[in-house]
């Protein structure tokens, strides 16, 4: 999206995207093509198990042959953002400073569109590096509003989504997200505050906490990104667009009574009003 024009300056450039400008100057070192790899089969295996800790994963590689410790994967796992679904000490990682928020959605009937939105972040293997994928999605009704890929774990890709969604479809009455330094952080939950929004957070390592927006990265990458390599980040940006665009608008959910997202909010939205 960035580049150097004569018409307008990369500061300018930086300034009306509104990202960091001393991440467009950065180039990360190349990635290890093995490593890469063993990463690929992490996030899968992940994804099929989301309750395995670093010695299962471990030893689930150890039986395909990769030679593997628990401490490289744990590495690994810290790297890419995962963490296993089961509750235990410190799998979150907020910044201390930063306020975390009781869980609202226990037993919460969710029964019309913007009752409650939800955030998460997912990792993307590419054949030369990865990147960091968050998705804003209408619980009710799957929708997803907005989304941003980046090649760091910064709060501002988030704070990006959330304007873009807020902007474009209004605002929820709750939010849900992890416990994740990017949700915690008050760029992220200052806009909610300030507009009425309940804030509302998954307890500690539970993922199926937010399980709509895991079934989203579940299908992402089954039916788009395991299908294809992507070298760099614009390809894999563009590779994405046009999937929400087919899971919002094509993709028939059998939940919806096979309708799709965009189809299930905008009638529910009508019939609401």
């Amino acid at each position: 999206m960035v580049k150097p024009r004569p018409e307008i300056s990369m500061r300018r450039q930086a300034e009306l995207l509104r990202v960091n400008r001393s991440g467009l100057y950065y180039e990360s070192a190349p990635a290890d093509e093995e490593e890469l790899s063993v990463m690929r089969r992490l996030d899968q295996l992940h994804l099929v198990h989301p309750f395995y800790g670093s010695r299962k994963l471990a030893l689930e590689l150890r039986s395909e042959g990769v030679l593997i410790n628990r401490k490289r994967v744990q590495r690994l796992m810290r790297l890419m953002g995962i963490v296993a679904m089961v509750p235990k000490p410190n799998t979150s990682k907020p910044a201390p400073e930063n306020k975390t928020y009781p869980y609202l959605l226990r037993n919460l009937a969710i029964l019309w569109p913007n009752q409650v939105w939800a955030a998460d972040i997912t990792y993307i293997p590419m054949a030369r590096g990865f990147g960091y994928l968050v998705a804003i999605i209408d619980w009710f009704s799957r929708r997803v509003l907005a989304w941003r890929l980046s090649n760091s774990l910064d709060t501002r890709f988030c704070v990006d989504a959330l304007e873009e969604a807020l902007e474009r479809f209004g605002q929820p009455d709750i939010f849900n997200t992890d416990q994740g330094s990017q949700f915690t952080a008050d760029d992220f939950t200052r806009p909610l505050l300030d507009r009425g929004v309940k804030v509302s957070m998954d307890g500690k390592g539970r993922c199926i906490d937010n399980i709509f927006v895991e079934r989203l990265w579940r299908s992402l990458k089954y039916e788009e990104i395991y299908l294809n390599s992507y070298d760099d980040l614009g390809q894999a940006r563009t590779a994405i667009a046009k999937y929400m665009t087919f899971f919002n608008e094509r993709r028939p959910h059998q939940s919806l009574g096979y309708q799709t997202p965009e189809a299930f909010y905008a009638g529910n939205m009508t019939r609401a009003a």
